[in-house]
């Protein structure tokens, strides 16, 4: 796979995960029938309905910040790693989160897989 093919299905799973922190889902190319599982349960219906959560979910509101994001592309799949921080800034929570996202040859995401591990306090 060319550079600039793994690059574009890297950026779409980027720019899914910035919306995490900006709450503006705009720039993230979710596919119509896109769907988001999170723990082996459906959390996300459709494109529409994953972008109308990144905008105005509280599951993701309480995010204000990621870190320490990495990507590996294999084909179509790309597996992230990063910590989502929440509020309360100050308590200073964050939790690992691993999510594998599927995007098709158009820079779709078409499939969201999102595992999280237990919260603590990482400053």
């Amino acid at each position: 796979m060319s550079d600039s093919v793994d690059d574009r299905r890297s950026a779409a799973a980027k720019a899914y995960i910035d919306a995490l922190v900006t709450h503006d889902p705009s720039s993230v190319s979710l596919h119509p029938a896109c769907t988001r599982v999170e723990f082996g349960i459906k959390t996300g219906r459709n494109g529409d309905h994953i972008a109308r959560s990144l905008a105005r979910g509280p599951q993701f509101r309480i995010i204000h910040a990621v870190g320490d994001l990495t990507t590996e592309v294999a084909g179509h799949t790309v597996t992230t790693r990063y910590w989502v921080h929440v509020r309360p800034k100050f308590v200073g929570l964050a939790a690992p989160v691993s999510e594998t996202f599927v995007v098709d040859d158009e820079g779709r995401i078409r499939t969201i897989v999102a595992r999280f591990g237990l919260p603590r306090r990482r400053l």
